[in-house]
């Protein structure tokens, strides 16, 4: 439980803001259907950070050594440092209309814009931490589900209103606290 716990607030709250749901955004805007955007979210973010807590998972399994704990933690304090970065969707009203529809478009988009992305970085990140694949694509997924849904019903209102400085400075801590409490773990402090 703790796997999923942890996996869906440290997306939930690194998504806020992130390019992938200013996407989310552009797309309710451009296409007006919102049940085939989520769906489509939700199908990529599946695919997506199924895949990279399995490589995270996998690669933990062959590298498990004091060290790679030591590597785990600070690429959360990394992620936490990143998390202040604010993300902005590259000319979005410059695209053309997607050949494909609403779902296609959001699940060819949401996969590819999601690759390098720092949700998918904590997913690989996590998937290292708790080796338990399965817990932490649920919970990466209900994560990206529960920020990125907001978005598509409430569009750019949503922007207007949700204080991002303050839920970044919440990711990061997050985050910070993760690594850090993983340094102690580690360190044999604890």
């Amino acid at each position: 439980m703790e796997a999923l716990f942890t996996s869906t607030a440290v997306v939930a709250l690194a998504e806020i803001g992130d390019k992938t749901q200013l996407l989310a955004i552009v797309l309710a805007t451009r296409f007006k259907k919102p049940l085939a955007i989520i769906a489509g979210i939700f199908v990529a973010t599946v695919a997506n950070h199924f895949i990279a807590a399995l490589i995270g998972s996998e690669v933990a399994s062959v590298l498990d050594g004091q060290w790679f704990r030591y590597l785990i933690a600070v690429s959360f304090i990394a992620m936490a440092a990143w998390t202040l970065v604010p993300d902005k969707l590259d000319d979005p009203e410059d695209s053309q209309p997607a050949r494909f529809g609403a779902f296609v478009a959001t699940a060819i988009a949401f996969f590819l814009v999601e690759m390098g992305d720092k949700t998918q970085i904590a997913t690989v990140a996590l998937g290292a931490r708790f080796h338990d694949v399965v817990a932490v694509t649920m919970g990466t997924t209900l994560g990206m589900m529960l920020a990125n849904v907001p978005a598509v019903f409430l569009g750019n209102e949503l922007l207007k209103h949700v204080p991002l400085n303050v839920v970044r400075l919440v990711a990061a801590g997050l985050f910070l606290v993760i690594g850090l409490w993983l340094l102690i773990q580690t360190a044999g402090l604890v």
